[in-house]
């Protein structure tokens, strides 16, 4: 499950005439993977929840307080597109869970986070429907989370060899 957090001032999220938003609080887009389980529901439910990204209340500490603790609210919105790869120019998301099964797991992640925060804080857009979504990025701050916890490593880092030269480490053949 991979989810791209922002820290915002507002956002909303309209289909039609229908709009759901928010003050300040995060937007969450979230991207649902076709082996997802009800482990990365629970791990991105915690991570968003507990996540430090707002300034403490005197506003003298920063990456002090989580939307939870702040009492903030949360803006979902469903992203297959997060899964997406290109392998020439037009986009493929088979990496993505189907539709019928990532709605149910979406809606689980929803109710999960209403369990965990406030439920009337928690506000979504349209599973499955184009959106328009408008984000006032405060910061801006903006990180990715993944429940599979992506590391990155830089493959560029080098080390030197017993005779002193500069040798490219190639972490994938170890």
């Amino acid at each position: 499950m991979r989810a791209v957090l922002q820290r915002v001032l507002n956002a909303s999220v309209s289909v039609n005439t229908q709009v759901s938003s928010i003050d300040k609080g995060l937007c969450i887009f979230l991207g649902i993977a076709s082996d997802d389980t009800s482990d990365d529901v629970e791990y991105m439910v915690k991570k968003i929840l507990n996540v430090r990204v707002f300034e403490d209340e005197k506003g003298e500490k920063k990456w002090a307080t989580s939307v939870k603790d702040a009492g903030l609210e949360i803006l979902c919105v469903s992203q297959f597109t997060l899964y997406g790869s290109l392998s020439k120019d037009k986009p493929s998301f088979h990496n993505a869970m189907k539709t019928n099964e990532s709605r149910e797991m979406y809606l689980t992640f929803l109710n999960r986070l209403k369990q965990e925060y406030v439920e009337g804080r928690i506000k979504d857009g349209v599973f499955g429907e184009m959106m328009i979504v408008n984000i006032v990025n405060d910061g801006p701050v903006t990180l990715e989370l993944d429940s599979r916890k992506f590391i990155y490593v830089d493959k560029s880092i080098s080390v030197k060899s017993n005779k002193n030269k500069e040798k490219r480490k190639d972490y994938n053949d170890e």
